[in-house]
């Protein structure tokens, strides 16, 4: 119920409604309608800037949250950037020098994307900076890893292909000292068996007793078995790849036919005294690149160095030779 005010009219002696005019009740209205207004926005305004609601603590939270996520990342990144330097500094320094390859060039290694801003979806962003300087950094990472990976399969390929160059060389001797007699003679000028002329020795002659075993002395593929060559009546001819090629003259017989394919240490035939020779023994050639070369420079897989020593010294006496 509205209350009812009154007033005291003294000029009549009684009580008189009091009657509110209607402008003055509009002012009064208006004026407290703005009031309110103005206190309920300086309200909201306190409230926006000081107390945080619901969603905004939410949003908060998961904000902080994806900054420690980033954190972490740029942590996972420094330490993979670590293993990778470590990894491109042996591979540099330790893997391409031993297999005389060239290094990747640090520029290479490291060097950035250019043309479009292909970052720019991530702009606009409250944290634009630290996304696109994190998707910076994983993008070259990434692409370092591409780098090193290319390098070590080159590796891979080098090193395979060094290990059957090693395991083509030849670099045992052909007869083993068990079985052998003596060195006869080495590579170099030496006195003919049967013109006693003064002639170039382009092998080694190992003096041993007829059907002494022969062994290659490297991987390889037999490319001749027969004695249709002037001199060295039955012999024997690896080709070991690579410009090597390893020749085993004056067989008594072989153990090996053309075209196959024999290892280090097979059996390829025996001591005999075939064509030119003077008495039983193994004349052993070494071509490189079709030039005979001194095998003495090849027997590193199979003598200690005090055998190798005694080679040396005996190979070198310019003795008779065999052939």
């Amino acid at each position: 119920m509205t209350k009812v005010k009154y007033y005291y009219d003294p000029e009549t002696l009684s009580y008189r409604k009091i009657e509110r005019k209607k402008r003055r009740t509009f002012k009064y209205a208006l004026f407290f309608l703005t009031a309110a207004a103005l206190f309920g926005f300086i309200t909201v305004f306190i409230t926006s800037q000081y107390v945080e609601s619901p969603k905004e603590k939410a949003l908060k939270r998961e904000l902080a949250n994806m900054q420690i996520q980033y954190d972490m990342l740029n942590k996972k990144m420094d330490e993979a950037s670590e293993v990778l330097a470590s990894i491109e500094h042996r591979d540099n320094n330790i893997y391409r020098v031993y297999f005389e390859a060239n290094p990747i060039p640090e520029e290479q290694r490291k060097a950035g994307f250019g043309g479009i801003n292909r970052y720019k979806d991530l702009e606009g962003y409250d944290n634009s900076k630290l996304i696109i300087a994190s998707n910076k950094r994983l993008d070259i990472l990434q692409k370092q890893i591409v780098v090193q990976s290319k390098s070590l399969d080159e590796i891979a390929k080098l090193a395979e292909d060094k290990e059957k160059l090693l395991a083509a060389i030849p670099a045992i001797q052909p007869v083993s000292n068990e079985e052998l007699t003596r060195i006869a003679s080495g590579y170099g000028y030496r006195t003919d068996p049967f013109t006693k002329a003064r002639k170039f020795h382009y092998g080694m002659d190992f003096t041993a007793p007829r059907g002494t075993p022969i062994y290659a002395t490297g991987d390889g593929k037999v490319i001749r078995a027969d004695n249709r060559s002037t001199g060295y009546g039955n012999h024997i001819r690896i080709d070991h790849g690579y410009g090597y090629v390893s020749l085993y003259a004056h067989l008594y017989k072989y153990n090996v036919k053309k075209n196959q394919k024999v290892k280090r240490g097979d059996l390829i035939g025996f001591v005999g005294s075939t064509g030119r020779s003077q008495g039983p023994h193994l004349h052993y050639e070494i071509f490189k690149d079709d030039k005979r070369i001194n095998p003495t420079n090849f027997y590193y897989g199979s003598l200690t160095p005090e055998e190798y020593n005694s080679l040396l010294e005996k190979a070198s006496l310019e003795n008779q030779s065999l052939d």
